[in-house]
């Protein structure tokens, strides 16, 4: 997501098996005041929306104090202790500038080298040679502006800002404020900015499921839901039928279609939302949804709906980003919309050695992390021969087949989409790495039952194969201690045990002695009885009702 990480890598692939754990450590590297050309852009308040269980490294569980969704100030510093404990600063060349271009030398063919043309602290251009390139610098640094499919902007009083400019509300307090665009961080930026502006709206062509960070009891909800034994589920049942039960539960808590959220499209057709806070402050009147923008006036915006909001200060467009990698050779961007080619969003089936990859280029429902880390191990495996890709026909037949099977609405976001545990499962086969179901359900029932049943945790990908770690079982067995570790910040006191009149050996004598001799007792004798006949009565009564046409 950052500008492409310079390695101090020789012309040796030794010091590749470091990698896996570097790629997203310059992701949150520090907050910049103002963004920097071809990189990625954070605002202050940015939180995670996955758990930390989910999202580690798969052979260094985060620290179990840390809180399970983290400010991104955390998770720098777990980055910071990850490469720390495995002595990686020093195969990192730092402060190097953008990288200009990445070109095949003239014998590739035969060496698979890569010319890198960087500049250096002087303005200078430095060539640098390689024997394999991994391309990390995300698809989220050309952020697309879409002005021009809005009449009237030239002429516009107000601020119009792509979300990448965005750091915080505080210069937007006591303004009006449209925030176009409705994915995450549309949702985050709209609800911060509703903190400090005097209204703010959120316009949207198309509504979003919206889900909690929080699951039942509080818990994650990416550690509930990501299960192997959830995917069984999705494959077995109707989709018709997981979507009415999935969408009734996300109703039961605020009504989608009341608070102007309801989407055309289902639930599992399209990433859901992740903000816990957008309902409250659509029910507060704090934050309110409109349509998509038609025009602008000079000092307001006009809706597709009709509706006018004037004396608006300030636009944010939340409007994405173009994935586009101008330092590559164009030829790798031959798809359909001259996005990149990819074998498994992974290799560009063109190359004639496989020596390039690229990281991180897709979406998926669940955390992205574990995902790269996979993707770097396999390129690792494939950088070094031990690992082979298939044909390049093979390799087209497959992305062709992919495109065709996927049905998300947009044709160039289809083709980023992945599912999270099966893209896994496929690269952890490819290496060597994939959990043995059944050889656990006979050897270890108990970590089988953690592993099919619980979160699809990264440690499962560290059981077996190369890359084994030794801490892996503990630390899926451990998992939910680490989840439960933050919130015990308070000694709770111990519940004082009383003896209740059941518990009492002699109290519960004696009444039962008592009960004994009432029935006894002549007088409680027709009572009985008559209570008895009485439901008699009731039953035959009610039968007839309930059997009568």
């Amino acid at each position: 997501m950052l500008r492409p990480v310079f390695l101090s890598l020789s012309s040796s692939l030794s010091r590749l098996k470091c990698l896996p754990s570097l790629f997203y450590f310059y992701f949150f590297l520090r907050l910049q005041e103002s963004p920097e050309p071809d990189r990625s852009s954070i605002y202050r308040s940015l939180v995670v929306n996955t758990s930390k269980e989910m999202m580690c490294f798969s052979d260094f569980p985060m620290p179990d104090d840390y809180p399970n969704y983290m400010h991104n100030s955390q998770l720098l510093q777990y980055f910071r202790l990850y490469a720390a404990h495995f002595h990686l600063l020093q195969h990192i060349r730092f402060q190097v500038r953008p990288v200009l271009s990445v070109t095949q030398r003239p014998d590739f063919s035969v060496s698979g080298q890569w010319d890198v043309v960087t500049m250096n602290k002087n303005n200078e251009e430095e060539i640098h040679i390689f024997d394999a390139v991994l391309m990390c610098s995300g698809h989220y640094t050309h952020p697309v502006l879409p002005l021009s499919d809005f009449l009237g902007h030239e002429t516009f009083l107000g601020r119009l800002l792509h979300s990448r400019e965005y750091r915080d509300a505080d210069s937007f307090r006591g303004e009006r404020v449209v925030v176009v665009g409705f994915g995450n961080s549309g949702g985050d930026v709209a609800v911060e900015i509703s903190r400090s502006a005097e209204k703010t709206f959120l316009s949207v062509r198309d509504g979003f499921w919206v889900m909690s960070r929080m699951a039942h009891r509080g818990l994650p909800v990416d550690m509930t839901l990501i299960s192997r034994f959830n995917i069984l589920l999705l494959q077995l049942l109707p989709k018709t039928l997981i979507n009415w039960a999935a969408e009734r539960a996300l109703n039961q808590k605020y009504d989608h279609e009341l608070y102007g959220l309801k989407p055309r499209h289902r639930l599992l057709d399209k990433r859901p939302l992740v903000n816990d806070d957008l309902p409250g402050r659509i029910l507060q009147g704090a934050l309110v949804i409109k349509p998509n923008i038609r025009a602008f006036k000079d000092s307001g915006v006009t809706f597709e709906d009709g509706t006018v909001e004037d004396n608006i200060d300030s636009v944010v467009f939340c409007t994405g980003y173009k994935g586009i990698f101008p330092f590559l050779p164009s030829a790798l961007s031959e798809g359909p919309h001259s996005e990149l080619t990819l074998y498994k969003r992974v290799f560009p089936p063109s190359l004639q050695q496989p020596t390039l990859a690229v990281m991180g280029f897709f979406q998926v429902r669940g955390p992205i992390m574990p995902i790269v880390e996979m993707q770097v191990r396999w390129a690792v495996k494939v950088f070094s021969g031990l690992t082979r890709l298939p044909s390049t026909q093979k390799m087209l037949e497959v992305i062709e087949t992919e495109r065709r099977l996927n049905f998300f609405p947009n044709p160039q976001q289809a083709v980023l989409q992945v599912d999270f545990i099966q893209y896994l499962d496929f690269m952890a086969e490819e290496i060597g790495v994939k959990p043995h179901l059944w050889r656990l359900l006979l050897t270890d029932p108990v970590l089988w039952a953690k592993i099919f049943f619980g979160p699809c945790t990264p440690y499962q990908y560290r059981l077996t194969g190369p890359g084994q770690w030794a801490g892996a079982r503990q630390a899926i067995l451990t998992q939910w201690e680490r989840v439960a570790k933050p919130f015990r910040s308070r000694a709770l006191p111990e519940p004082e045990v009383r003896r209740s009149f059941p518990c009492s050996p002699w109290l519960t004598a004696c009444a039962g002695t008592m009960v004994m001799a009432l029935l006894l007792s002549h007088k409680i004798v027709p009572l009985v009885q008559r209570a008895t006949q009485m439901l008699s009565r009731s039953k035959s009564f009610l039968g007839d009702l309930w059997f009568t046409d």
